[in-house]
């Protein structure tokens, strides 16, 4: 049992560092106070180096698995995928503003499935920065595509596990494997999700231009990069297979994961094994070493990710899961709706005040000490990630995503406020959390009929 010195100076610690996260004075990076907190309560004593060394092995997997999406994804923008679906994107549209909408939110969703939401925020942001430029929109205009882009992007990591880091720890901590998440989770998540596109639809119609110029294949591209309008008809056909063979290649790795994880394998192994070989590939075949990999993974994200769930170690070895398990058991405890609403609910707050991170942290070790039945366990955890990965798009510092989301804004030049995000979400998110809750009770509710849980 700690003292009253270290359990003050551990709050002090958590709230200083979460404040530095949201106000980023001078455009402070967020994992030097997460990593700056980690330090400070190692040394006050509420965490110790045992405790670090479980922090380690429960992240290792989870870490390994992100930083193998993300070298797929940085890959495929190597050779010039990203820029190759931007064009079909454009194309597509068809000059119709209202399709373009559409695709942009799919294409964001896809990207998130197949990667990350942190890597698909940033392929998909400065690439639909340069849709919305080459069509000539203004300012305003763009807002309902990145937005709605940012928001589905983000909210797209709740339906399977393998698209979010904190998704992945929680996951270990409870003992739940990607079959399982996905079986319980992909149903109603997916269609909370059809309803959040819907809404985002409604709200931001106005703003969304009716008609855009057909631009097709002219879009502006780097000088000297590999998607080039003046390639010739030959050379598109011959792209266009090269790109396809590649998706179906990035598909089958991800399904892959969801065979590992219900055959017992470790997720990460079939990660690694996925990014080595296409890595591998780009070395052969277009002379591209693997230098620049090392040089453009976003590694402050892990340290970030570390640094957090050092604090909250912290804050769960001074007592603060046990208060709240206090608090939730009897409530969550027999009630499978209850419990669905109430930590959904419990963590939209944590997360949209404190960054995702650490809520759904504070949530999953508050759960793993409330002595729950199978069912009631997994539909909480469940629960807190709908809050944790949709309920903290509430707020601009919810997530991380989200942060890196309005960094690269500013570094184009695309003006979106506090008042135009909130004046979306404020109406949007709510009502999307309770009904994903809701449909979470009834589709675990109806599936453990037919499947051992």
């Amino acid at each position: 049992m700690h003292g009253p010195v270290v359990v003050s100076l551990t709050i002090i610690t958590f709230l200083f560092v979460s404040l530095l996260i949201m106000w980023r004075p001078k455009g402070l990076q967020e994992y030097i106070p997460a990593i700056g907190g980690a330090l400070l309560v190692l040394l006050i004593g509420s965490v110790s180096f045992d405790d670090i060394s479980t922090i380690t092995q429960t992240i290792s997997g989870a870490a390994i698995t992100i930083i193998s999406t993300i070298v797929i994804a940085m890959v495929l923008e190597s050779i010039g995928f990203f820029y190759w679906a931007a064009e079909g994107l454009a194309a597509k549209a068809k000059g119709s503003g209202y399709r373009l909408f559409g695709y942009v939110n799919l294409l964001c969703f896809l990207m998130t499935l197949f990667f990350n939401n942190d890597g698909s925020i940033l392929i998909t942001t400065p690439i639909l920065i340069i849709v919305l430029n080459n069509f000539g929109l203004k300012n305003d205009q763009k807002i309902p595509y990145l937005l709605s882009g940012a928001l589905i992007a983000t909210a797209s990591s709740a339906p399977i596990g393998v698209s979010n880091i904190v998704n992945l720890i929680a996951l270990k901590i409870v003992g739940m494997d990607l079959y399982m998440q996905s079986l319980l989770m992909f149903v109603p998540a997916t269609l909370g999700l059809f309803l959040l596109f819907g809404l985002l639809f409604l709200v931001t119609q106005k703003d969304i231009p009716r008609k855009l110029p057909l631009i097709g294949y002219g879009l502006s591209h780097p000088r000297h990069h590999p998607l080039r309008p003046q390639l010739s008809k030959e050379d598109r056909l011959i792209r266009n297979r090269l790109m396809r063979n590649i998706f179906i290649f990035v598909f089958s790795v991800r399904v892959s994961l969801f065979v590992a994880s219900y055959l017992g394998i470790p997720v990460e192994w079939v990660a690694v094994t996925g990014s080595a070989l296409l890595l591998g590939w780009r070395w052969f075949f277009m002379k591209i070493t693997p230098v620049d990999i090392l040089r453009k993974t976003p590694w402050s994200i892990f340290v970030f990710a570390f640094g957090m769930y050092v604090v909250i170690y912290g804050l769960h070895n001074i007592g603060l899961t046990e208060w709240l398990v206090d608090i939730f058991r009897p409530i969550v405890s027999g009630n499978l709706l209850n419990a669905s609403l109430l930590m959904g609910g419990l963590m939209t707050l944590l997360s949209s005040l404190f960054n995702n991170h650490p809520a759904l942290m504070i949530g999953t070790l508050t759960l793993t000490d409330m002595n729950l039945d199978p069912i009631s366990l997994k539909v909480a955890y469940l629960a807190n990630v709908i809050g944790s990965d949709v309920g903290s798009l509430l707020l601009p510092i919810g997530t991380l995503a989200s942060l890196i989301w309005i960094h690269i804004l500013r570094q184009h030049k695309v003006k979106i406020g506090w008042k135009e995000y909130t004046r979306v979400t404020f109406i949007v998110i709510p009502p999307t959390v309770v009904v994903t809750l809701i449909l979470l009770f009834y589709w675990v509710s109806w599936i453990s009929k037919y499947v051992p849980i």
